[in-house]
């Protein structure tokens, strides 16, 4: 990593289970001039759907797809060349739609093993704040990239929380509320104007 000249740069994690509003909030943050990096799955999941028109996606994707291990190997590895390459970005802060250790955590959810060598990107790649948005009944819906309940979306907002504790991270719950609300709870957090 050569960000010498770029030491200031805050790296900021917005995660939380399905239809948490995080998206939106994110490309809120975008429209206000933030750099932020957009989450790999939808255009993951997109991609096996049309490559493998045998499988059957009713739940998530890292659960669905042919080859599991393959999938998080790539979306792990995506989330990582999405880390280095933020360090090219020129501004005090950079917000991620995901971070490396979402991988694992729904692996976790979904009962999926991995080895330690496979975890070892979650405390070599830090970020400095992690943002979770709680599960959200009233705006929760399944779409053809989303698949899972809002039961599911639960459980992974508990596996999400879990596993950034695991690694070290201490969260900061993200209050629901309008996108506006919610954007500017961030920027107060985080001292931006």
């Amino acid at each position: 990593m050569n960000n010498n000249y770029l030491l200031d740069l805050k790296k900021v994690v917005i995660t939380g289970g399905p239809s948490t509003g995080k998206t939106s909030v994110i490309e809120n943050l975008e429209k206000k001039g933030f750099p932020c990096v957009h989450e790999l799955i939808r255009s993951m999941t997109s991609s096996e759907k049309n490559e493998d028109k045998t499988t059957n996606f009713e739940v998530n994707p890292i659960v669905s797809v042919k080859d599991p291990k393959k999938f998080n190997q790539n979306l792990l590895d995506g989330r990582i060349k999405q880390y280095t390459d933020a360090d090219s970005i020129n501004g005090e802060v950079v917000f991620f739609d995901r971070g490396i250790p979402d991988v694992h955590a729904y692996m976790n959810c979904f009962g999926q093993e991995y080895s330690t060598e496979f975890e070892k990107p979650c405390y070599s790649y830090k970020y400095d704040q992690i943002l979770l948005m709680p599960p959200w009944k009233e705006i929760h819906v399944v779409d053809n990239e989303r698949f899972e309940s809002f039961e599911e979306a639960e459980r992974i907002y508990e596996h999400l929380k879990t596993t950034y504790e695991h690694v070290g991270y201490p969260i900061t719950l993200v209050p629901i509320g309008t996108i506006e609300e919610r954007t500017q709870f961030i920027l107060e957090l985080l001292n931006l104007k």
